[in-house]
């Protein structure tokens, strides 16, 4: 039987995984979504398929019953900002990013933006996963990644964002000093084993969940997986209902 995204039981782990779409087709794309069939339902869309193909993959795949994670990191003036949500909104996706960084006046109209459309949620980015701290020091930024990612997130929070992408390892401080009233997005997720290719910052899928991750987004794990709905399953196991 086959259930679209909005359908799925509240407690169901499928909830919890966002596969990352980061091909440059829309048939890469149709394949992997296909191959991973009712393992997942939201899927991540970002700069690369994006830019590749436009907004009708997004549309394509709101059309299916998934629920689509637009991650483009919108970080600009707050009127560009604002009117970049908008047009997301439009096109039916769940999920957006915008930087954190881009300060309280750019969060705000982000946030507002995303007022008319409910169940859209506006996620700030903090510290990319790629980072490390020897690479905020480089560009000056003062503290460490731990610091970082929570004074971020507190800003973010305070301008109206429903939640934060930041790695796992600065989940449960996340929790402990901001509460549970947020989501957390976590990139960066390897399963045991796996190698960690371009991120500095990972952590299983267990892990993740367990410091207090809502979601946790794995693309090619899953993607060039032999059998992506199988490796799809096996990280549904870890990690629970």
């Amino acid at each position: 039987m086959s259930y679209r995204g909005d359908e799925l039981h509240p407690g169901d782990p499928r909830h919890k995984l966002i596969v990352a779409l980061d091909v440059s087709s829309a048939a890469a794309a149709q394949k992997i979504v296909a191959a991973v069939g009712d393992s997942a339902f939201t899927y991540k869309v970002g700069m690369q398929l994006y830019t590749a193909e436009g907004p009708h993959v997004v549309r394509d795949l709101v059309a299916s019953g998934r629920r689509v994670f637009l991650d483009l990191k919108y970080h600009d003036i707050p009127n560009t900002v604002g009117a970049a949500v908008s047009e997301a909104a439009k096109l039916g996706v769940s999920m957006l990013t915008v930087h954190a960084s881009g300060g309280d006046k750019m969060l705000r109209a982000a946030a507002d933006a995303a007022k008319a459309t409910p169940n859209l949620m506006v996620l700030a980015v903090t510290v990319l996963t790629s980072l490390g701290g020897s690479d905020l020091e480089k560009i000056g930024v003062r503290g460490s990644v731990e610091d970082t990612v929570v004074r971020l997130a507190t800003i973010a929070l305070g301008n109206g964002c429903q939640g934060v992408v930041a790695s796992a390892r600065e989940a449960s401080t996340l929790r402990a000093d901001l509460g549970d009233k947020f989501a957390i997005v976590t990139p960066g997720v390897r399963p045991a084993g796996s190698h960690a290719a371009d991120q500095v910052r990972v952590v299983t899928p267990a892990e993740a969940i367990a410091s207090g991750a809502s979601y946790i987004v794995v693309g090619r794990p899953i993607t060039e997986a032999a059998d992506p709905a199988a490796e799809a399953r096996a990280i549904l196991s870890q990690i629970g209902s």
